[in-house]
């Protein structure tokens, strides 16, 4: 009797061991920043930088907001890759629209037909989740040949920017489970004003193939800093994005003025411990439950109506938007 039920505390032991390992385990890989040629602010000028006819954005692409954040790492995986509506385009100074439910479940349902009935039923109120996201941006100054992607010496001519990658994370987490996740991530990031960007681009005056402007970037809202990382902390060269947005999507020509967002680091609102993504995986949470548990959860950092967010990067030029009410 005695050997039974020290057999059976020994086994829930080790089951709870493996789970703690399972949960808490550290990345396979660790991502690694590239090593940049920084530029030189002071070897450039300033372009207009007008509404793009395409627009693309690149997530987890910071190495510290991976470490901090993502359940699993591969260097040799495509990063999430998703397209942006121009609609979203707005400059400093702009009210941005704070969603309505109803908005935001016509938008899900015009993507997914039928998804709206049940968000209707499920979740008649539902809170956008908005976010907050300082990203360096860039845009083509020429049309690029594919071609030249997956060669060492190509340096492009592209112009850098400061942009806000605003979300409604509540669409994105429709996405998870989905086999075209990363597309709820563009809608999430494509309604009207979502796309706050600088009217001017800082262009170098000699392009580098792995070259960027090596700066600090930050996002305010309402004066708190709640985002400030150094744009050298990428993990990804501006060529190396392209060729995965190319990849990605082989039928989209990387013509003159389209933009890239490059990525965010961590400090956003929506930050999900790794131990718990895991174990939403684990336990199979439906993308329901998981947006349930979100909207039942903390919101204090979600933005609402009357705040004001502000992103800024050195020599990038700073962008600031009101959230307004409908």
């Amino acid at each position: 009797m005695k050997l039974a039920l020290i057999a059976s505390v020994v086994l829930l032991l080790l089951l709870i061991a493996a789970l703690a390992y399972l949960l808490f385990r550290p990345l396979a890989h660790k991502p690694i920043p590239v090593n940049f040629q920084c530029y030189d602010l002071a070897q450039g000028a300033y372009v207009p930088l007008d509404a793009p006819k395409q627009a693309f954005g690149i997530g987890l692409s910071y190495a510290a907001h991976i470490q901090e954040t993502a359940s699993s790492f591969d260097p040799k995986d495509t990063p999430p890759i998703f397209q942006k509506k121009a609609v979203g385009w707005v400059q400093s100074g702009a009210n941005v629209v704070y969603p309505s439910p109803e908005s935001l479940i016509e938008s899900a349902d015009f993507f997914e037909p039928g998804l709206g009935q049940t968000l209707r039923h499920e979740f008649p109120d539902l809170n956008p989740l908005l976010d907050y996201e300082v990203e360096m941006g860039f845009v083509l100054l020429e049309d690029i040949d594919p071609s030249r992607l997956d060669d060492p010496s190509f340096a492009p001519r592209l112009g850098f920017f400061i942009a806000n990658d605003l979300s409604a994370r509540s669409i994105a987490i429709l996405g998870e489970g989905q086999a075209n996740r990363y597309e709820y991530w563009g809608l999430s990031k494509s309604f009207p004003g979502f796309m706050p960007a600088a009217d001017k681009a800082w262009v170098p005056a000699a392009p580098l193939p792995n070259g960027i402007p090596c700066v600090e970037i930050e996002s305010l809202v309402n004066g708190e800093v709640r985002q400030h990382q150094s744009t050298e902390d990428l993990i990804y060269t501006p060529v190396q994005m392209l060729r995965f947005i190319q990849a990605d999507f082989p039928d989209v020509h990387l013509s003159k003025g389209t933009i890239v967002l490059t990525g965010t680091p961590g400090g956003v609102a929506m930050s999900t411990p790794r131990w718990l993504v895991r174990l939403s995986k684990l336990v199979r949470l439906s993308r329901f439950r998981r947006l349930s548990a979100k909207l039942h959860g903390d919101q204090s950092r979600f933005l609402t109506v009357g705040d004001q967010v502000t992103v800024r990067g050195q020599g990038l030029g700073e962008v600031s938007v009101t959230i307004s009410a409908q």
